[in-house]
C-alpha cells in the first residue's frame, strides 16, 4: 500500500517526466479552518453520512477517494477512503487517503484558470474577451495571417466555441492521437492549438478543448509576467487559505494549464464556496462578481441539460455550476442550496466514471436535504 502522502521525489518518479511546478503555498494548518456542523443543524436529514455508507456498500459508487459537503459555508460531511489512485497517468497503488492528500484535479483546473483570468482582467493584465485572440500570440504571425483565425476573439477561448478540429471526447487519453495529449507532446504547444484547422464557424458550437484552457494560462502568465502557479497562489488560493498546492508540467517546461493542479478536497470546496459568495472570502473580493456572473452565464449549449459559460458547466433546468475532471472529480455549486459538494476518484479513463459523482448528488446528498 503507497503511503496517504508522497514526497516530492515520489511523485517525480512516478510521472515518468512529467513533472511539478513544486509544492507551494501556507502551512498545512489552512486545512482546519471550516466551521464544522452536523447535518441535522444546516437543514440535512440525520441519516446523510449513512445513505453514503450504504452508496459505498451497495457498490453504488466505486472507487471514491474523498466526498466533502458544505452547506451554509460550514462542513457538514467530510469522509476518506483507500483507493487506487495515479499521478497524470502513472501507477501509485492504493492510497488511504485524509485531509491532508493533494489529489489530482485533472479538467477542473479549466474552472479554476477561468478565474484567474477574471482576476488578471480586473487588474489589467489581460484583454478583454471581445478582443481578438491573435494579437496576444503576435510571435505565431504566420497563423494571424489566416483569415478564419482573424475571427478569433478571446471570447472563443473562454467558452470553447473556437470552432477547431479538435478531438478530446472520442479519443481516449491514454491514446497520442487524443488532442490534449498531442498538444502536450507538441514541440510548441501554443503553436498546436493556434494552428488546428477551422472547420466551422467560431462560437456557433461547444468543443470540449484543454487547447483553449492552455492558451488563457499562456495569456495570463504573459501578461502578468509570473508563472501562472505563482500567480494563482498571490491572487486566489493564498487569500483563500489553502495549503500547499502542485501544478504538474509538460516535458517542454510549460505549465499544464488544462489539468495540471493537485489540492486537497478542502481546498477545491473553498473554491465552490467562494463562487457561492460572489466572489468574496473574509470579507475580500478575491474574484470580481462581475466575473463571476459572466463565467456562470450561458454562452452555448453542450446538450439536453446542460450549457457552457466561461470555463464553467451549467445546468439549464435546474440551476447549478460543475467544474469537472476525469476520473470522477467534481466540483458541484447549487446557489439556490447553498450548497458545495466535492467528489475525487480514481476512475480515470473510464466509461462510467460520470457515474459515481452523479450518485453521490442524486442518492445521497440532495435526498438528504430536508
Amino acid at each position: 500500500m503507497a503511503e496517504a502522502g508522497f514526497s516530492r521525489r515520489q511523485l517525480l518518479a512516478a510521472t515518468g517526466g512529467v513533472l511539478m511546478s513544486g509544492s507551494i503555498g501556507t502551512s498545512s494548518a489552512a486545512m482546519l479552518d471550516w466551521n464544522i456542523a452536523k447535518p441535522s443543524e444546516t437543514g440535512f436529514s440525520g441519516d446523510l453520512e449513512a445513505r453514503l455508507d450504504k452508496a459505498v456498500a451497495d457498490k453504488r459508487v466505486w472507487n471514491m477517494h474523498a466526498v466533502i459537503v458544505i452547506r451554509g459555508g460550514r462542513l457538514v460531511l467530510e469522509r476518506y477512503f483507500d483507493g487506487v489512485d495515479d499521478a497524470r497517468g502513472k501507477p501509485l497503488g492504493v492510497v488511504a487517503f485524509k485531509p491532508d492528500t493533494l489529489h489530482d484535479l485533472r479538467s477542473v483546473s479549466k474552472s479554476i484558470v477561468g478565474l484567474l483570468y477574471g482576476i488578471a482582467l480586473k487588474a489589467g493584465k489581460v484583454p478583454p474577451p471581445e478582443q481578438p485572440l491573435m494579437q496576444s500570440f503576435p510571435e505565431y504571425a504566420d497563423l494571424a495571417a489566416d483569415p478564419g483565425r482573424q475571427r478569433w476573439t478571446l471570447h472563443h477561448v473562454l467558452s470553447m466555441t473556437m470552432g477547431t478540429d479538435w478531438d478530446e471526447l472520442s479519443i481516449p487519453y491514454t491514446n497520442p492521437a487524443n488532442s490534449e495529449i498531442a498538444m502536450d507532446r507538441a514541440a510548441d504547444r501554443y503553436r498546436y492549438v493556434l494552428e488546428r484547422p477551422v472547420v466551422m464557424e467560431p462560437g456557433k458550437r461547444w468543443t470540449y478543448c484543454g487547447g483553449a484552457t492552455a492558451l488563457l494560462g499562456r495569456i495570463i502568465a504573459k501578461g502578468t509576467g509570473r508563472p501562472l502557479h505563482d500567480y494563482a497562489r498571490e491572487t486566489l488560493f493564498d487569500p483563500l487559505g489553502m495549503a500547499p498546492t502542485d501544478w504538474y508540467t509538460g516535458r517542454d517546461g510549460e505549465l499544464i494549464a488544462a489539468s495540471g493542479i493537485r489540492m486537497l478536497p478542502r481546498d477545491l470546496a473553498k473554491i465552490g464556496q467562494l463562487m457561492l459568495r460572489s466572489g468574496v472570502w473574509d470579507d475580500r473580493a478575491v474574484v470580481p462578481a462581475e466575473w463571476i456572473t459572466r463565467c456562470t452565464t450561458s454562452v452555448v449549449p453542450i446538450d439536453e441539460a446542460r450549457d457552457y459559460g466561461y470555463q464553467w458547466y451549467l445546468g439549464r433546468h435546474e440551476r447549478w455550476w460543475n467544474a469537472s475532471g476525469n476520473g470522477g472529480q467534481r466540483l458541484y455549486v447549487v446557489p439556490a442550496l447553498d450548497l458545495v459538494v466535492v467528489t475525487t476518484s480514481g476512475n480515470y479513463d473510464t466509461p462510467d466514471q460520470w457515474v459515481p459523482p452523479l450518485r453521490i448528488m442524486r442518492e445521497v446528498v440532495l435526498p438528504a436535504i430536508l
